[in-house]
């Protein structure tokens, strides 16, 4: 095995935004997708990549914060969109050259956060005109989840195994020298089971790559992750549906407060509950503040 690959690329970076954007552009039903990562003084997004483009007019733009719809969601970190991109009132038209050659009438950009700060930025855009609703806005909310916890997961494998590194030694002894390549080999499993589980999309599984990677990358004497006790991980409609509980909402009332059908609140909680080893509702909310996941 090569030992040159500490990590893998991250899902902004290389051959990999190119498959984020197809999974945004897929699941959002639009016309294509754009974007790129954030610069790390938050300043300005560069656009690195783009799907179903017809030209190369949105490659390479740099978005300053605060100008356009993407400067506008990079300074307030909130999803926004307009539905008649030229007449937009509310944004700066600096971009309206390279937007043009694309023909987009509707637009959104969405913050990927990790840690409270914008990473990423992604634009899905139709070249026709659309309304779009806070159903649709939800619809994206469990990818760009994912995302998020990607870019957490390459953050933390990145910086365990930079601390990785032996220190140089001028006669490494013949035991220094299997460490060395025990500790080749841990690094390179680490970065081939992180770009595995960025392409995974059943979140069990991912936990327990990650939790793999954990365990190749903890230094002496850390305590290692064990696949036995993954994190309870549930999607963000289930953590608002056990809140509306806590508060002593019926699933009508909780339905009524999320702007979302009865049966679907059903659905949600009976899937948390599930994912917490809950016995019931009560139990549920219990288990979930226990976890952290709800106040």
């Amino acid at each position: 095995m090569s030992t040159t690959a500490i990590a893998p690329e991250a899902p902004y970076d290389g051959s990999r935004i190119a498959q984020t954007l197809a999974s945004f552009r897929n699941a959002s039903g639009l016309d294509l997708a754009f974007g790129g990562p954030v610069r790390g003084d938050g300043t300005a997004i560069d656009i690195t990549a783009t799907c179903g483009a017809k030209g190369a007019s949105l490659r390479g733009l740099r978005v300053v914060n605060g100008e356009g719809l993407g400067g506008k969601t990079l300074q307030t970190r909130q999803p926004g969109s307009v539905d008649h991109y030229y007449t937009a009132r509310g944004i700066t038209h600096l971009y309206d050259t390279a937007v043009a050659q694309e023909q987009i009438q509707t637009v959104a950009a969405l913050p990927i956060l990790v840690d409270r700060a914008p990473r990423m930025l992604i634009y899905l855009a139709s070249r026709s005109r659309l309304g779009l609703g806070g159903v649709w806005f939800d619809s994206l909310r469990p990818l760009i989840r994912t995302l998020e916890r990607e870019i957490l997961v390459d953050d933390e494998v990145r910086n365990r195994l930079s601390r990785l590194a032996p220190a140089p030694s001028p006669t490494p002894s013949p035991v220094e020298t299997v460490a060395r390549r025990d500790l080749a080999e841990r690094r390179e499993m680490a970065a081939e089971l992180t770009a595995l589980a960025g392409q995974v999309v059943d979140p069990e599984v991912r936990s327990r790559l990650e939790a793999m990677v954990l365990r190749l990358t903890a230094r002496p004497g850390e305590r290692k992750a064990t696949s036995s006790a993954p994190a309870v991980r549930l999607a963000a409609r289930e953590v608002d549906v056990l809140r509306q509980v806590a508060l002593g909402n019926s699933n009508r009332e909780a339905a009524e407060a999320l702007g979302i059908v009865e049966s679907t609140v059903k659905s949600y909680l009976k899937s948390a509950t599930r994912k917490l080893n809950a016995n019931n509702r009560v139990h549920a909310v219990r288990v979930a503040r226990e976890a952290g996941l709800i106040d």
